[in-house]
């Protein structure tokens, strides 16, 4: 079954691409990020100093994630409390990279997105999908755009938050992410890379359905011919 590894950085339209991309071939959907501010909540509700890794390390192991792969209708649980809410408010998203980064966290969260990924026939979308949760996909996508668009697009989501701020904020983002030392933000060699800024929404979905689409039919050729077992 096919898996599509969706990359890229804040405000490149990952999440909005990855739902559209799914529908279209019938698959379902995954978003890594939320697994990990789903653990960022759980650790702020339960005290922890997120800014502590040996702390949020020590507790990484409790927090009993619940995840739903719908791409109408994604769920995400921790300990049977719904969190699609709540892990989308400013302290989360202040959070989450300092979280993202232990080490322990990273372990845990990655060996539950591969099982998940295990089912076959899904677009998984984050920050290290093509070079470290899934480097065997069918398919990789890196998205990105320019620094004002993903800004822009990321304001309009956020009430009251002005794209300067938003853009500073995205900017911090993008460093923390990239230069961590475990699973850093990064292109896989063989990602096929999609600048966003001056494509609408549709117009994104439709190219990465044609490159899967592309991808899917390659490796069932392949198969038909040299026997070849892909993901």
């Amino acid at each position: 079954m096919l898996v599509i590894a969706m990359d890229g950085p804040s405000g490149s339209g990952k999440s909005s691409v990855s739902k559209g991309v799914a529908r279209a071939l019938g698959l379902r959907y995954l978003d890594t990020g939320a697994m990990y501010r789903a653990v960022t909540w759980w650790m702020l509700r339960q005290g922890v100093p997120v800014d502590d890794p040996a702390a949020v390390a020590a507790r990484a192991g409790e927090p009993v994630l619940s995840v739903g792969t719908d791409p109408d209708a994604p769920t995400i649980s921790v300990d049977d409390t719904d969190v699609a809410r709540p892990i989308r408010t400013d302290e989360v998203t202040g959070a989450v990279s300092a979280v993202a980064a232990v080490p322990e966290v990273r372990r845990r969260l990655v060996a539950l997105q591969q099982q998940i990924i295990g089912a076959g026939g899904i677009v998984v979308e984050g920050r290290d999908i093509g070079t470290v949760v899934a480097p065997d996909a069918a398919v990789k996508i890196y998205l990105t755009a320019s620094a004002e668009a993903r800004a822009q697009r990321r304001s309009k989501e956020l009430t009251g938050a002005s794209v300067a701020a938003t853009q500073a904020d995205l900017a911090r983002r993008d460093h923390h992410d990239s230069t961590r030392k475990v699973d850093p933000l990064a292109r896989a060699a063989d990602a096929v890379e999609v600048d966003t800024t001056s494509l609408t929404l549709p117009e994104v979905i439709t190219e990465v359905v044609r490159i899967a689409k592309g991808a899917d039919a390659d490796d069932a050729a392949r198969e038909a011919v040299y026997g070849e077992e892909r993901p």
